[in-house]
């Protein structure tokens, strides 16, 4: 999903470059959604993991 928000990053500033304004602004507005959702999964990845990681026990 990061690599989505790159690409559509990517297109915005290529479509500014080349004064494509309203296509530039939908891109951006897109990179920034699916870089705002991949953060938040990111982080309940991290704190799911960390909560598993801890209740593990060994047994003998």
């Amino acid at each position: 999903m990061l690599g989505w928000a790159v690409t559509f990053f990517i297109i915005a500033i290529i479509a500014a470059l080349f004064g494509f304004g309203g296509i530039a602004a939908g891109a951006a507005s897109i990179a920034q959604i699916l870089f705002f959702i991949f953060l938040v999964l990111f982080l309940v990845s991290l704190i799911v993991g960390l909560t598993r990681r801890g209740s593990t026990t060994i047994r003998m």
